[in-house]
């Protein structure tokens, strides 16, 4: 059997320089007359270690890295294919303490297994959830779903199962599944990294939603600055279709289910349902007043589930070991496990699998190992740009929807950027309001408005000009866009702003002026 080397081939190992290290481990090895496999997997999410390449021996994987092009000779003469010592050993991945401290449920199969393997995915467990749901009424999957404790791991913590039920006893001709792989906010990539590293997953797990909700057809929603997870999921789809996992008959049950991926331009407003279904009708992506709910009226006017990648890849381990077990994990009415994406200046950046309940000090402190700087860490947003700024203060507060939102903060995408003390927190501030108004659909004023007249009124504060009406023209205006604007996005954007004024007041106070020279 010839050896097997695994290499990333996913967007976050490949920014970092896996391609390069992959044709030099090629070219080597042809060199020398050598026969191996390489097979590109995607990460396992420690994007510290990256580019990392893996070995199977006889006695399991053997990890190196951060490896580089240049690395590539001394690792073959160091006996890379048989697991030999070097300086870049790692080990076993499984034993890395970044990953060994995981639960690994949704991100299971990832970074282990050839992406586009439909045996292998069947091998680590794959299609053993759909293969339990064909053979279920819809409203027992729907059911267990529910009994889960699943909620959208896309931000708003929905949960999933009251979505699906609502979508099942709706009647209609036509039912569909959308997946909102509109994956915009900063410092996340957990969407990508499952498309990218196991898509067999999101295509089961939409699979069964459609199953249980009476749907036939779904659509992936890509954002067009993921080319690589549109390639990879165009592909697993018609892998899937050959296989019989999707189409006419799903795995030879009644159930008739297909799918296709979709790609969006790019706005981040496409990420809120609503302006979502109006870019998939062709149409401008701009936000739809509800009520009708999607799941009574969506897309193209029918009954429509819309849930986030995460949310619909753990539908299959739901299936298969039961509401139970996922309901295990996890605190309060946070269940299960959450893609902790921990980025910015942190030393350990990365994905990092785990039950709902850890503290926002124990992730920053603890797994991500501090600033990369070495500097003291000043503020943590998470949530993505419209995540609150949390000082060390709050770092107490347990990895929770319900003790986020006690602190005026939200868990959103669970994507977490870290700040040193160098951050200035005024212009992180003015960041949060030129963003939306960049972003903004321009549907409603409060949004459209509020954010052009918030970058205004936080420039006079810099400015020094009149500091406290300043402050209680952007509180007022704040408060304004919380509870007027259509959507999250004019809604949520005050709080960075008004949790960056209430921490770091002293950010907000004008410089003193110096006094002239005599």
């Amino acid at each position: 059997m010839k050896p097997r080397i695994y290499i990333p081939g996913d967007s976050g190992a490949l920014a970092l320089g896996a391609e390069k290290v992959a044709k030099a481990i090629a070219a080597e090895l042809a060199e020398r007359g050598i026969e191996a496999k390489i097979v590109r997997n995607g990460s396992r999410g420690a994007y510290f270690l990256e580019p990392m390449v893996e070995v199977e021996t006889e006695s399991g994987r053997v990890a190196y890295g951060p490896v580089k092009s240049s690395d590539v000779k001394s690792l073959i003469d160091s006996g890379l294919l048989t697991g030999g010592s070097h300086r870049l050993s790692l080990g076993d991945p499984e034993a890395i303490p970044f990953i060994a401290r995981q639960t690994r449920l949704t991100f299971a199969r990832c970074g282990i297994i050839d992406p586009l393997s439909l045996e292998a995915y069947e091998h680590h467990g794959g299609l053993a959830g759909l293969r339990k749901a064909v053979a279920m009424t819809p409203a027992d999957v729907v059911a267990q779903v529910t009994e889960s404790g699943l909620r959208g791991r896309g931000g708003a913590g929905f949960p999933t199962g009251i979505k699906w039920k609502t979508v099942l006893d709706t009647n209609a001709d036509r039912k569909y599944i959308v997946c909102n792989a509109d994956e915009g906010d900063s410092g996340t990539f957990a969407d990508r990294m499952i498309m990218e590293g196991d898509p067999f997953v999101l295509i089961e797990g939409m699979t069964i939603a459609g199953i249980a909700t009476g749907a036939t057809k779904g659509f992936i929603y890509i954002r067009s600055e993921y080319p690589h997870a549109v390639a990879v999921m165009r592909k697993a789809v018609e892998i899937a279709r050959k296989a019989g996992v999707l189409g006419i008959h799903v795995l030879g049950s009644p159930n008739t289910f297909d799918m296709e991926v979709r790609v969006g331009a790019g706005a981040y407003v496409c990420g809120e349902e609503t302006a979502l279904l109006d870019s998939l009708e062709g149409k401008r992506g701009m936000v739809r007043a509800k009520p009708p709910l999607p799941a009574h009226k969506g897309l193209f006017g029918k009954p429509t589930v819309i849930n986030n990648v995460i949310s619909l890849a753990s539908v299959p381990i739901i299936m298969d070991k039961g509401a139970a077990h996922y309901k295990d994990f996890g605190m309060g009415r946070s269940r299960g496990t959450i893609p902790l994406q921990i980025a910015g200046n942190i030393r350990y950046g990365g994905l990092f699998e785990t039950a709902f309940g850890l503290t926002l000090g124990e992730i920053i402190d603890d797994i991500g190992g501090g600033s990369a700087t070495g500097r003291p860490v000043k503020a943590v947003q998470v949530g993505g740009p419209l995540g609150a700024y949390f000082p060390r203060d709050l770092f107490d507060t347990p990895f929770d929807y319900e003790a986020f939102a006690a602190k005026d903060g939200l868990i959103g995408h669970a994507g977490i950027v870290v700040f040193d003390d160098s951050a200035d927190m005024l212009k992180m501030a003015r960041f949060a309001m030129e963003f939306c108004a960049v972003e903004s659909c321009g549907k409603c004023t409060p949004c459209r408005i509020g954010s052009t007249r918030g970058v205004e009124t936080l420039d006079r504060l810099s400015a020094g000009i009149e500091p406290q009406k300043q402050v209680a023209l952007i509180t007022d205006l704040c408060n304004t866009m919380k509870f007027g604007s259509l959507c999250a996005l004019g809604g949520f954007t005050p709080y960075p702003v008004m949790s960056a004024l209430t921490h770091f007041p002293e950010d907000f106070k004008p410089a003193p002026v110096a006094e002239a020279a005599e």
